[in-house]
């Protein structure tokens, strides 16, 4: 008795193909999807727009009314002044040293301790996890004057210790890396810990390199909150020498205590361009890094 087996199944060598009214509707909807987001980018991009342009208007252009986007005379006059009327270099230095400073000091302090709550087991670690998520909730107003009487004791104002040692450390920052080393498996460091390594050795060559896009997101945020922070320098320097981009800018003062917008937007164009700088630097870094998360 012969068993017959049943001919293969082939599949078809190609998809049968969308009909005319659905690659309509596709086109449809990315003209659409195209449309709102190219509204929304510029409608995002607006106020930069009016900085831009209002940089390169003449006073008596920025004082019109009703106003206009583009200038009807360029001058570079509102650049020239921010650099005669301003140690504008200086300003730019400190920023750098500033803003540098912390990301530096809060990214290294916030992961060493954000490693340690994720994967050291210690007695009181929930309890001290619950107590510093709760300092979010304290207004940042309400430590300021604490906070710099402080710092005046210890005699560090005017100085970048004053600046940045209060904000060596960030509750935000730990709570965030915490989120992404619990995620990570366990098994990584387990295995580290079996061939011998310190808890340093498994934190420096095992968690941070699989924490990379965690790490660059937390820098980045930390570096453009501080370079545009107004209230922090203007609080804890009182030498003109000492402030930062924007502390400096609030110095700027026409005759009669009138604002020089035109002034004020020229400084903002110049602080701006160093943030781009640094994005498109570790813009790059950062996209290969999310991509190669796991894959380690």
């Amino acid at each position: 008795m012969s068993v017959t087996t049943p001919a293969p199944v082939r599949a078809p060598a190609h998809a049968p193909a969308a009909s005319p009214r659905r690659r309509r509707r596709i086109r449809a909807s990315t003209v659409v999807m195209t449309v709102g987001v190219t509204v929304a980018t510029l409608v995002a991009l607006l106020p930069l727009f009016i900085v831009l342009f209002t940089a390169f208007k003449p006073t008596s252009e920025v004082n019109a009314f009703p106003p206009t986007l583009l200038p009807d005379a360029w001058t570079t006059a509102n650049f020239e002044r921010i650099f005669s009327d301003l140690p504008f270099t200086r300003l730019i230095g400190n920023s750098f040293v500033f803003a540098g400073g912390v990301t530096l000091f809060a990214v290294s302090f916030d992961a060493l301790a954000a490693y340690a709550l994720a994967r050291i087991d210690f007695r009181g670690r929930k309890l001290l996890l619950v107590a510093i998520v709760a300092t979010l909730m304290i207004p940042f107003q309400a430590t300021l004057v604490p906070v710099y009487q402080i710092v005046s004791d210890l005699g560090w104002v005017n100085s970048f210790a004053g600046l940045i040692a209060p904000r060596a450390a960030d509750a935000f920052g730990i709570f965030f890396l915490r989120q992404f080393f619990v995620a990570l498996p366990r098994d990584l460091d387990n295995a580290a810990r079996i061939d011998g390594a310190s808890e340093f050795r498994v934190f420096w060559q095992i968690i941070l390199p699989n924490a990379r896009p965690a790490v660059l997101t937390l820098a980045i945020f930390v570096f453009v909150n501080n370079w545009n922070d107004l209230l922090w320098p203007l609080v804890f320097t009182t030498d003109r020498e000492m402030g930062t981009i924007t502390s400096g800018l609030t110095q700027l003062t026409g005759p009669g205590g009138i604002v020089p917008y035109g002034v004020m937007m020229a400084g903002s164009l110049v602080a701006v361009v160093p943030l781009v700088f640094a994005f498109m630097l570790v813009q790059r870094k950062f996209i290969e890094s999310i991509a190669t998360t796991g894959l380690k």
